[in-house]
């Protein structure tokens, strides 16, 4: 049985002195090569699925604990993305893993015969380090792709959502391969015990202070990371666009949980223009969420933990702008209502740090033109943006501004399908996962060759002493003739096939040597196919 709400265990922090084993133990599991094995991963992932459905009830507890979760967003956003996460990841986990043959245009006929091929191997052993907002969901969508990897992989819960974090350790304790998998509980201490170990990848996600400090340690032992952070994304609201849609759906994005979304808005430029009808339009999108008002309402979370609380407190005391919506707080509650600020200066504090709460700024301005240089100005890499207009200027604004994902008439949905690439771009995060890009996040791409034993003889030409004209015959065999002059102008028309037709005689030799090349390549490609045939 799962563990019941009443039964969820004071937080417990794994030992610094049992951590060296624990990542010993998932090496040695790598080592033994049974994660390897397809059957084994799929057991491995099914049992993930029915861990997470007996274990919803603990779940839903311990995430009301944590961060007064409603059970709505708990399952939504949580437990059945991550069951969706495993179905995903068994209905492809085949085809994702099947050794890839390469042919032309990846290896040039004349080397048909040497068997090239892709092999999806598992990195190793990985340590996934998750963050306190989404503690189960941002934690195990990572470990699914691992698990399809075939890796074996420490996972480390945010010591910010204790229950959430005893719970996971129950839960893979009692489910998976306690070979294979683990969990260390703690804080800093406990995570740079962690960081001191060798893994074949480290995966953290988090804020972008904490994440350099994991590249930077990762980076002494050449380990690769994949880094989901933050940063301070914008939205675009012309006066194109519509505008209640967009107070709608941007008022959806800053309540779910609490604002406390790496990919929510941190401020809104708005056209001038329309300011005032669009701070309309968000109030009467605040009072169809929460017709008691947001306080009394079951369905907002709150922040997790005093810090955070006054962290973000702190940005509406110091503000020079003016409230146009919201603005009540109750620490006894950790309650901070939705709330927006009309700004108008990017030295405020509305606009200067990452929110991660369920407040934003409005900053009004007169031209597209000024919107995309102070968005650059202010982030020139977010994590995701968010444009509202009509066609051009939204093309516009992806053209012109890089961000790791994006959405269009939206609120970051574009991270919100699980089977689609997520991840950051510059100082918003290295790297992306979900759907086949979790799969490739802990693969190694081996690249592998079978040269035949009787091929040798073709193969002088790599042989000292060199010979200049046996490498000018490979040449004429594999090199590819540009059909394009010194100034890079495409060759169009009649000299183009002409050039195609008879490039193989370019060198030399005219149309008679050009025509003895083909035959020879075409020879090699049919000696190919004989052989394999053969061999089958």
């Amino acid at each position: 049985m799962a563990t019941s709400k009443a039964a969820i265990p004071p937080f417990e922090v794994t030992p610094l002195d049992v951590i060296s084993a624990v990542s010993s133990n998932a090496r040695a599991a790598f080592r033994s090569h049974k994660t390897k094995d397809l059957q084994w991963r799929l057991n491995q992932l099914r049992k993930l699925y029915w861990a997470l459905e007996d274990y919803k009830p603990a779940y839903l507890a311990a995430l009301k604990q944590d961060l007064n979760k409603p059970g709505f967003e708990s399952v939504f956003t949580e437990i059945d993305w991550v069951k969706n996460d495993c179905m995903f990841m068994i209905d492809n986990l085949e085809t994702f893993a099947k050794t890839e043959k390469l042919k032309s245009p990846h290896v040039p006929t004349t080397y048909s015969m040497l068997n090239f091929r892709i092999k999806k191997e598992p990195l190793g052993a990985v340590l996934i380090i998750g963050p306190y907002n989404f503690p189960v969901q941002l934690l195990l969508a990572p470990l699914v792709g691992a698990i399809g990897a075939g890796c074996t992989a420490v996972i480390k819960p945010s010591e910010l959502t204790p229950a959430s974090a005893m719970v996971m350790k129950e839960m893979m304790e009692s489910r998976l391969d306690r070979d294979a998998f683990a969990v260390v509980n703690g804080g800093i201490p406990e995570t740079t015990a962690l960081m001191e170990e060798k893994w074949d990848k480290v995966m953290f996600t988090g804020s972008p202070q904490v994440g350099s400090i994991i590249a930077r340690k990762a980076a002494e032992t050449l380990t690769p990371v994949c880094l989901e952070l933050g940063g301070k994304n914008p939205a675009f609201v012309t006066k194109k666009a519509n505008l209640a849609l967009a107070a709608r759906r941007l008022m959806w994005g800053k309540c779910l949980n609490a604002g406390q979304v790496c990919m929510n808005h941190n401020y809104v430029l708005v056209d001038k223009d329309v300011v005032d009808t669009f701070i309309e339009f968000l109030k009467i999108a605040y009072k169809d969420n929460f017709p008691n008002g947001a306080k009394a309402s079951s369905d907002l979370a709150r922040i997790v933990n005093v810090r955070h609380f006054n962290r973000i407190k702190k940005m509406l005391d110091e503000t020079k702008g003016k409230i146009v919506m919201g603005g009540e707080v109750d620490e006894s509650e950790l309650y901070i209502e939705p709330t927006a600020v009309l700004v108008d200066s990017i030295d405020d504090p509305m606009m200067q740090e990452e929110i991660f709460g369920p407040i934003f700024s409005i900053y009004p301005v007169d031209t597209l033109d000024q919107a995309l240089n102070i968005a650059h100005e202010v982030h020139k890499t977010p994590l995701s943006l968010m444009a509202f207009g009509d066609k051009s200027e939204t093309s516009r604004i992806l053209h012109e501004m890089t961000s790791g994902g994006a959405s269009i008439n939206d609120s970051y949905f574009h991270g919100a399908v699980n089977t689609v690439p997520f991840g950051g771009v510059g100082d918003s995060g290295w790297g992306a996962y979900r759907g086949k890009a979790s799969f490739d996040n802990f693969t190694h791409l081996r690249t592998v060759c079978e040269t035949p034993t009787w091929m040798d003889r073709f193969l002088r030409v790599r042989y000292m002493p060199y010979d200049w004209s046996e490498y000018r015959f490979l040449q004429r065999l594999t090199e590819k003739k540009p059909n394009f002059d010194r100034e890079g102008t495409v060759v169009k028309g009649a000299g183009y096939w002409m050039w195609f037709f008879f490039g193989l005689g370019t060198q030399g030799g005219g149309a008679k040597g050009a025509l003895k090349r083909w035959l020879v390549v075409l020879a090699g490609y049919y000696l190919s196919v004989y052989v394999k045939r053969r061999t089958a």
